[in-house]
């Protein structure tokens, strides 16, 4: 039997494993677009802000601009943990029939405040290990950043990699953009706080 010309062996490997990621570059675009316009957002939602503004309450039981801040940062790393656990485990694409909803509900659903959700004890303002809002601000820059250069140039499987936590099951393509959605959701919550006819004028 003839032996099989080396290229013709490199071409079937690569034909069988593939060169390309599982997420498309269309997908990848647009996860890096709303990982940035959020990022952004939380920055001019902040710009001028005093430490009167930043601190005020509307009521003892409500969020200052400062707390969305921390709760933001710390719930940046907590989801990102979880959907990078999930990608250094054995992908696991027959839990994708749990996932319900599309990339675009998971955006709209997460965005939306015309439903509180009680958040997670660890990631409440108060239980965080940040001292100020810069501290939060920091960590939530140095994060989403990262992030945003890993959807650019990852090829790990996203698609064939689901999270299940208690607002359903995602894979961690879907992740990536509740984690996006979940800043705008916080700054959305930011310019609520600034419309309260007792916020500080300055």
């Amino acid at each position: 039997m003839k032996k099989l010309p080396v290229f013709f062996i490199a071409f079937l490997l690569l034909a069988f494993t593939g060169t390309k990621s599982p997420i498309t570059d269309k997908e990848r675009k647009t996860a890096a677009e709303l990982l940035t316009q959020t990022e952004q957002g939380v920055f001019n939602s902040l710009l001028g802000m005093s430490d009167a503004q930043l601190n005020f309450k509307a009521a003892p039981d409500k969020w200052s601009i400062s707390d969305c801040v921390k709760h933001i940062a710390v719930t940046e790393q907590a989801l990102w943990k979880m959907a990078d656990d999930a990608l250094k485990q054995a992908a696991n694409p027959e839990k994708r029939s749990e996932i319900k909803a599309t990339d675009e509900q998971v955006v709209q659903m997460v965005e939306s405040r015309a439903q509180k959700v009680k958040t997670a004890p660890p990631l409440e303002p108060q239980n965080t290990s940040y001292k100020s809002t810069a501290d939060a601000l920091s960590s939530f820059r140095d994060a989403r950043e990262k992030l945003i250069q890993y959807v650019k140039t990852t090829d790990a499987d996203l698609r064939n990699h689901v999270v299940t936590f208690p607002p359903g099951s995602f894979d961690s393509y879907q992740m990536v953009l509740f984690i996006a959605a979940h800043s705008n959701r916080h700054t959305q919550q930011m310019e609520e706080v600034k419309a309260d006819p007792n916020f500080p004028k300055n």
